[in-house]
């Protein structure tokens, strides 16, 4: 859910970075793309492989419009989310609103985040993707730019009120975006969804790692409005962008809901590890930067280059996990497990835990956060692909109606994590400190860990005797066929 030439156009990007980790499927099955039984087989019409091998690689017109639109979304949403981090909760403060206060301003962006996720999820055939999509992402970038205007207002109950109005907005309108974003991604790589969601989650990672930088810098040199008007205004300019470029995909209304989805224990197994991930992410906006800042008494503008190794490592890691769990689906569950377990150590170690009696230094913190937000990459990608798996294996129809039910809950068990985490996160920072309050996080991870690792052991005894006794009934019937044979 990404370098160091920003004057590169995305297209090439694109190009040049994610056509060498899709493994395309046949020109069949392109958009536009011809059917002819020779050229489906690998072999072009004049038995020219070299032809065939070309076409294979080549993304369609529509396909790589998809990739343009849903590149600009997260880069532009996470460099929006992510800037708050070095320097409001500091502004904050000073206007009068407490930790806790802070937090809850954090996770309140969750909850309506969930509300929104639920809604969009179910009426997304309805209200139509792309109108759903550029909407979104028109509301998200006018509320970025509100929101460096709140330092006009009075502080104490208006200045919060106002910054929980702004947050929720941003929240719903976000949602919108984002969950037509997945929904018409998937829908353009039925084959490749791991690889695809995770190369543009290198677009994320990148949104990531300059916005705490970008907006610790522009605070520091310009103030508290310029930061958020500047990346207000770019989210504002791809608006016109993606009206022109992006697909208008039609589906039928399905027959399934939310709860159907979320009735199948191997979804709502995952969906835990989507909270409780969340949760550890979302735990860290609030109270890291705070943290940093009275631990090593760095800058606001160094703060932000803290965040900086947790989001690159999970931009680059993102992508190579995709790719390894589309081209080996086996693997996502043991990828799945192994991340959540090593995310729990990172949260131990991020403080570091009291008990592990580690001296607290900056280079710890930050080697931390890199293994962090590697682990990151492990936990989450192959959670999509593994829920949309089971969904079709239990009736739920391949189309637009599907994808929008399993973005949507995606989405909603995705804020509810995120609204628990920076809210108890700030109420718990307060009460017993950064260090115990991570250690607590990591808790979390390690119990989503071993759930979903107990999960897939029973289910892999399951099948395995499934197996087995369908092999003793096959031998069975073989030899009561030969016995009436003989006779």
């Amino acid at each position: 859910m990404h370098y160091s030439r920003p004057g590169s156009s995305v297209h090439g990007i694109l190009q040049a970075g994610i056509l060498e980790w899709l493994p395309f499927p046949s020109p069949g099955d392109l958009p536009n793309a011809g059917t002819e039984p020779a050229t489906l087989h690998g072999q072009a019409g004049d038995g020219t492989p070299e032809v065939a091998m070309e076409t294979s690689r080549r993304l369609s017109r529509e396909q790589i419009f998809v990739l343009i639109s849903a590149a600009s979304i997260n880069l532009g949403s996470m460099m929006c989310y992510s800037i708050l981090g070095p320097f409001f909760p500091k502004e904050a403060e000073k206007k009068g609103a407490s930790n806790t206060v802070i937090g809850m301003i954090f996770g309140c962006y969750a909850l309506f985040d969930f509300l929104a996720s639920l809604v969009f999820g179910k009426y997304l055939v309805h209200i139509g993707a792309k109108f759903m999509f550029v909407a979104g992402m028109f509301v998200s970038g006018a509320v970025t730019v509100l929101f460096g205007l709140l330092d006009q207002v009075p502080e104490g109950p208006v200045f919060i009120a106002m910054c929980f109005l702004l947050r929720i907005t941003d929240a719903v309108s976000f949602e919108a975006a984002i969950t037509a974003s997945s929904s018409i991604l998937v829908k353009a790589f039925p084959n490749n969804v791991a690889t695809v969601l995770g190369s543009l989650e290198t677009f994320s990672g990148l949104g990531l790692v300059l916005g705490p930088p970008l907006g610790g810098f522009l605070y520091q040199s310009f103030g508290y409005e310029v930061p958020f008007i500047f990346l207000g205004c770019i989210v504002l300019l791809m608006v016109p962008l993606n009206m022109c470029i992006l697909p208008n995909y039609e589906s039928d209304k399905g027959k399934h809901s939310f709860w159907k989805l979320i009735a199948l224990p191997k979804v709502a197994f995952l969906s835990f590890v989507i909270t409780s991930f969340s949760s550890c992410f979302g735990f860290l906006d609030p109270t890291l930067s705070l943290f940093v800042l009275e631990k090593f008494s760095l800058p606001a503008g160094y703060v932000g280059l803290v965040f900086l190794g947790l989001a690159l490592s999970y931009a680059i890691s993102s992508p190579l996990v995709g790719l390894l769990s589309d081209k080996m689906p086996h693997l996502r569950k043991w990828l799945l497990v192994f991340g959540n377990l090593t995310l729990a150590g990172c949260y131990m170690v991020l403080g570091p835990a009291p008990f592990l009696h580690i001296k607290s230094q900056l280079w710890l913190l930050v080697l931390t956060l890199v293994i962090n937000g590697i682990s990151a990459g492990m936990s989450l990608i192959p959670i999509f692909p593994e829920i949309l798996t089971c969904a079709h294996e239990n009736g739920f129809e391949e189309g637009l109606s599907t994808l929008g039910l399993v973005s949507g809950l995606f989405g909603a068990m995705w804020s509810v994590g995120a609204f628990v985490g920076p809210t108890l996160g700030g109420f718990l920072y307060e009460k017993i400190g950064f260090e115990w309050a991570a250690a607590l996080q990591g808790l979390w991870a390690l119990t989503s860990g071993l759930v979903m690792g107990s999960f897939y052991l029973l289910e892999h005894l399951r099948r395995r005797r499934r197996s087995e006794l369908q092999n003793i009934l096959g031998t069975e019937e073989e030899r009561t066929a030969l016995l009436s044979d003989e006779r």
